[in-house]
C-alpha cells in the first residue's frame, strides 16, 4: 500500500515529518474498511518509518482490528524512500511463511518492487492509498498480481462494489 495523501510541508521542514491530511486519513480508512469487508485485510503490517507511512499503517491496523494484537505493525528502514531493501524484506517474509503482509511505503520504490517481484503486474500509476495485492511464492519467487484496489473505485455504488468482489 502506498501511504495516504499527506501535507505538502511539515512544520519541521523535514519531508520525513509530513503527516496525512484529514482527507488522506479518511481515504486510508475507506480503503482499510473495504479490505476488511472483502476479507483481504492484512494480518501483519510492515511500514516505512516516515510519519505519513506510519500513520497509514496505524489506521489500517485499527480498522482491521490488528492494533489489538502485539507485534502486528513493524517499522523497517528498508521501506524508506530509496531504502532499496524491499525485495530482500519480501523474500525473508515469504521464507518465514508470513501470510497477508501489507507493506506501506512510497513511490517510486513500491512500483519498482512490484516490477521486480511480478514483472507482468507493472502498473501505469500507483496512487496514494492504493493497494496492490500480490501472491508471493517461497523466497519471493513466482509472484503474481492478485488485485489492485484504487481508492477512486470506492466511490462506486454498492452494486458495483459487489461486482468487484467476484
Amino acid at each position: 500500500m502506498r501511504h495516504g495523501p499527506a501535507e505538502d510541508r511539515a512544520d519541521s521542514g523535514m519531508d520525513s515529518d509530513r503527516a496525512l491530511t484529514p482527507s488522506g486519513r479518511e481515504r486510508v480508512r475507506a480503503v482499510a474498511r473495504f479490505l476488511h469487508e472483502v476479507g483481504e485485510e492484512p494480518l501483519q503490517i510492515v511500514t516505512s518509518p516516515l510519519v505519513r507511512a506510519v500513520q497509514t499503517a496505524e489506521i489500517v491496523a485499527t480498522v482491521s482490528k490488528l492494533s489489538d494484537r502485539e507485534g502486528t505493525v513493524s517499522v523497517r528502514r528498508e521501506l524508506s524512500p530509496g531504502g532499496g531493501g524491499g525485495g530482500a524484506l519480501v523474500a525473508s517474509l515469504a521464507a518465514a511463511g508470513s501470510k497477508r503482509v501489507m507493506l506501506v511505503g512510497h513511490e517510486p520504490d513500491l512500483s519498482e518492487l512490484i516490477a521486480t517481484l511480478a514483472p507482468a503486474a507493472v502498473m501505469s500509476s500507483f496512487d496514494k492509498a492504493m493497494v496492490v495485492g500480490l501472491y508471493v511464492g517461497p523466497n519471493g519467487a513466482h509472484s503474481r498480481r492478485r488485485f489492485v484496489l484504487d481508492p477512486r473505485a470506492l466511490k462506486l455504488d454498492p452494486d458495483d462494489r459487489d461486482a468487484m468482489r467476484d
